[in-house]
């Protein structure tokens, strides 16, 4: 088994805890664009797990653009549309797509899909920004879902994400709401906006898989001991990505402790002798299969104390980890 290199993790501890401060100021600015009827209001209410769209939005610069305020950092526009760039509420509206993290253009499925109207808007909006990510909504109102988004792909390059979902039912707000938080993580914003959200065990489970999956191709690397200091990074990464997802306290003392357990203790010791029991002699393969299992049952077990109260240390830990094995 591996052996624990103390001045490997206080870096990995430091890097990761500074990423996620470094977030604590960012402002994030979704741009919506649809119709009056293409379910936005409800969609961000269905994205958040709260009502923002509650008691309705609050006029901007013109009659045109409204704001829901989620947080004091976390602003949802709703514009205009843009059929007319020469009018003054669409040349005002071209500053919000241009500074949007994120623009979510809203399509009815249960209508005209991909309007000319629309086409020529989407035509405009990414000139100034490709963050755009296509919004199928009200799918539970219509049929044939898979040709209405290759007809959008097909009419878009197929450059951009279509994620179909209905926000009278909530199918596929999960995935939606994965899709925004890759774009927001390549801004260095996701941890931001996934703290604020109600539903946290996606957002969980997705990091989780993640690390994972990471830890499986490092774990799989060919020289003996190579893979400690990147997989200690992916693990304590974990570890402080969650405990800021559920506002939860995590020492350096006590990710540490963690950590050595996980890698070290038994609970790898457990992993190693279950993977090759199943596939002796495997290398490389059985190494891969360690690393990922051993993230994937310290994320799990990690989830469930933050999501049930529970105490985290290492005899925490171990139990949960039964749980999952």
């Amino acid at each position: 088994m591996a052996e624990f290199n103390e001045k490997e993790f206080n870096k990995a501890f430091d890097q990761e805890a500074d990423k996620v401060q470094a977030q604590a100021n960012a402002k994030i600015l979704f741009a919506m664009i649809g119709d009056v009827n293409s379910g936005k209001s409800s969609t961000i209410n269905q994205i958040t797990g709260d009502e923002v769209a509650r008691v309705g939005a609050r006029p901007g610069e013109t009659v045109q653009i409204d704001f829901y305020q989620y947080t004091d950092d976390i602003t949802f526009v709703d514009t205009p549309g843009l059929d007319d760039i020469n009018n003054k509420n669409s040349r005002e509206t071209m500053k919000f797509f241009k500074e949007a993290d994120i623009i979510l253009f809203f399509l009815n499925a249960a209508g005209t899909v991909f309007s000319e109207g629309e086409k020529k808007s989407f035509e405009l909006i990414r000139k100034q920004n490709k963050d755009i990510l296509f919004v199928l909504n009200k799918i539970d109102a219509a049929e044939d879902i898979p040709a209405l988004v290759k007809y959008i792909k097909l009419h878009t390059d197929n450059k951009y994400k279509v994620i179909p979902i209905s926000s009278k039912t909530g199918e596929n707000i999960d995935k939606l709401r994965s899709e925004i938080l890759d774009i927001l993580e390549k801004k260095h914003k996701d941890i931001k906006f996934a703290k604020t959200i109600q539903a946290k065990y996606p957002i969980a489970k997705k990091w989780i898989l993640s690390a994972s999956a990471s830890a499986t191709a490092i774990g799989a690397a060919p020289v003996p001991g190579s893979d400690f200091i990147p997989l200690t990074a992916i693990q304590v990464g974990l570890m402080i990505k969650l405990a800021a997802l559920y506002d939860k306290p995590l020492s350096k003392k006590r990710a540490k402790e963690l950590i050595i357990a996980t890698i070290t203790g038994n609970i790898g010791k457990t992993m190693f002798r279950q993977v090759v029991k199943f596939v002796p002699g495997a290398g490389s393969i059985a190494g891969g299969s360690i690393a990922g299992g051993m993230t994937l049952a310290l994320g799990y077990a990690v989830r469930y104390a933050y999501e049930n109260d529970l105490e985290l240390n290492v005899s925490t830990l171990k139990s949960l980890y039964k749980m999952y094995r």
